[in-house]
């Protein structure tokens, strides 16, 4: 049955098979998704909307950048990877990306997608946003590797490593990230349904973050070892923000877009429980109590690596984990996403626990890798963190009313 409010009845049948499609209609006849322009503008950060009130509020979808970056972090993450198929060619991620992208553009103003047998769940977004991430394998299975962005390769092999296939690489990434754990599971099921006659599901990552309306914003990631996790993200609408996460120029497929490291760190919990509180911050140069460094009060201040003690030592060592990740300029700088995950104890009771870190650059090579191999040759905290996944995806533009995602790297 359809009503007023229904989008328009466009079928996903001529979606899927790429028949005459005026793509301007399909993305479109939703109403409220084609008035809505994403202009990468950050989060208001007074008030937050608690109660029902808060399952209705949107985020803007269509723009020149995709939203789910600078957007404010919400409490629920879903990170989902596809391997494609071997018979899915340029043509058919085409008509993928448009699927997706129409899903997406309707999911998260609260219409349910086509053909969705569960439209009830669509109808509190809760601050919903999918972003879409290309890997190395997209852009060879498509036939354009030239388009593809330099850094966009698996990370080079660090000591530290642990690495699991079954959290590693993948050629299409969907990020979908909302304030209700609900609304991330029924956006994951169309997109997993949608995607299964291109690829098969490589790996999911789920994740969570204080709850919607826990603190007033803005508010730092608390990860699940008690530190205080990106005091030092640039801040969206600033140049530092600019300058870091999206690149400014060049052709259509890579204006305005981005890349995104995702690590998957399990936290030694174990070990960890064993430190004395001053031992934990002594490896972090921080704080756990306010997340401010060892040589200032608050968490914004700025650390003095310099600063030594009655017997002249330095207050942060150099082997702490903020001595090692600082970086010289705004453009050498990173955007910290990260959520937390939790699974189940082993049957001793150890724990599953640990961070889905998501860094966003507007380049690996210049930004995240110096950043990396500094802490993996020399971070005291290495000793109690694991990585055990990492996958590595360019984030393309973002699309106007009636465009898709990836139409500037795929048209």
């Amino acid at each position: 049955m359809t009503g007023d409010s229904d989008p328009a009845p466009v079928s996903r049948r001529r979606l899927l098979t790429g028949g005459a499609i005026a793509v301007g209609g399909a993305l479109t006849g939703g109403g409220a998704v084609a008035a809505t322009v994403h202009d990468d503008r950050p989060a208001p950060t007074v008030g937050v909307l608690t109660g029902p009130q808060a399952g209705t509020v949107t985020e803007p979808f269509h723009g020149r950048r995709q939203a789910g970056i600078a957007t404010h972090p919400q409490a629920h993450a879903s990170f989902v990877a596809f391997t494609l198929r071997r018979e899915t060619d340029r043509a058919a991620l085409v008509r993928l990306m448009r699927l997706l992208t129409d899903d997406a553009a309707r999911l998260t103003q609260g219409q349910p997608a086509l053909a969705d047998t569960e439209r009830e769940l669509a109808f509190l977004p809760a601050r919903l946003t999918v972003t879409f991430g290309f890997g190395a394998g997209l852009y060879r299975a498509a036939g354009l590797d030239d388009r593809r962005p330099v850094s966009i390769a698996d990370l080079p092999p660090f000591t530290i490593d642990r690495l699991e296939p079954g959290w590693s690489g993948g050629d299409l990434l969907v990020q979908i990230c909302a304030d209700d754990p609900l609304t991330v599971a029924h956006t994951q099921r169309m997109i997993v349904k949608d995607t299964r006659p291109f690829g098969t599901v490589r790996w999911v990552q789920q994740g969570f973050r204080r709850g919607h309306g826990i603190q007033d914003r803005p508010q730092t990631q608390r990860n699940i070892l008690g530190q205080l996790d990106g005091t030092a993200n640039p801040k969206p609408g600033t140049t530092a923000f600019e300058q870091a996460v999206w690149v400014p120029d060049g052709p259509p497929w890579l204006r305005d877009s981005s890349t995104l490291v995702v690590r998957r760190i399990r936290a030694e919990l174990e070990t960890w429980d064993q430190l004395g509180r001053s031992d934990k911050e002594f490896a972090i140069g921080r704080r756990l109590e306010t997340g401010a460094p060892l040589t200032g009060e608050v968490e914004e201040d700025l650390p003095d690596f310099a600063a030594t003690d009655e017997l002249g030592f330095t207050v942060i060592p150099d082997f702490a984990h903020i001595s090692l990740a600082q970086v010289p300029d705004d453009r050498s700088k990173i955007l910290r996403r990260p959520y937390n995950y939790d699974g189940v104890p082993d049957a001793a009771g150890r724990a599953d626990s640990g961070l889905v870190f998501a860094s966003y650059q507007a380049d690996v090579e210049r930004q995240f890798l110096p950043i990396q191999r500094r802490l993996a040759e020399r971070d005291l905290f290495n000793e109690w963190i694991t990585p055990i996944g990492s996958a590595v995806f360019a984030i393309p533009p973002g699309c106007a009313p009636g465009g898709w995602i990836g139409e500037q790297v795929l048209g």
